[in-house]
C-alpha cells in the first residue's frame, strides 16, 4: 500500500523530533533560516538563521547535501580588513538567540552542488552537543534569497 508522500513526511518529521527529544533535553528553536542564493560560476554561499535553547549547548557541526564542505565560519573586522575563518563550533545559551547573519558568524556552504535559486529549499543538518557529550540533529530546510537579500529583520526597518 502506498502512503501520499505528506503523510510519509509527517511520519518522517515526528520520528525525528521523538529522536532528538530521547537524545538531549534541549529544545532548540531554528526561526527565519536562509541562503544567499548563487549565480552559475559561485560555488560558495553562506547560509543564515536565528538559533535558541532551553539548555546550554553547542553547534559543533553542519551539513548539506547542497555543497561538499560546510563549515561554521566567523567574519569579522581585522583593522581595515574583513577576515573570514572555520570555527570549531558556537555556543548556544539559554534564553540568548544566537544570529547567524551577513557579517557574523554563520553556515558556509563552500563547493556548492550546482546554482542555488531563488525560492530553492537547501536542507541543513545542524548538530548540537551538550554538556554531557550528547548529539542532537536538527533538520532544517532554508529557503533561498536573492544573491543581493537582505535578513528579513533589515527588510522591515524603512
Amino acid at each position: 500500500m502506498k502512503f501520499p508522500r505528506s503523510i510519509l513526511n509527517t511520519l518522517f518529521c515526528a520520528a525525528l523530533t521523538l529522536a532528538s527529544a530521547t537524545a538531549a533535553h534541549a529544545q532548540v528553536t531554528v526561526k527565519e533560516p536562509w541562503v544567499r542564493g548563487t549565480v552559475a560560476s559561485q560555488k560558495a554561499t553562506g547560509a543564515f538563521m536565528q538559533l535558541s535553547t532551553t539548555e546550554a549547548v553547542r553547534l559543533v557541526e553542519a551539513r548539506s547535501g547542497a555543497a561538499k564542505i560546510v563549515e561554521i565560519h566567523e567574519m569579522r573586522m581585522e583593522g581595515d580588513r574583513m577576515m573570514m575563518q572555520a570555527v570549531p563550533g558556537l555556543d548556544l545559551v539559554p534564553g540568548k538567540t544566537l544570529e547567524l547573519k551577513p557579517g557574523g558568524y554563520h553556515v558556509m556552504l563552500i563547493d556548492v552542488v550546482k546554482p542555488l535559486n531563488a525560492g530553492d529549499k537547501v536542507p541543513l543538518t545542524l548538530v548540537l552537543e551538550g554538556k554531557d557529550k550528547k548529539r542532537i540533529q536538527v533538520e532544517v530546510s532554508a529557503e533561498v534569497r536573492a544573491l543581493n537579500a537582505m535578513p528579513a529583520a533589515q527588510q522591515h526597518q524603512h
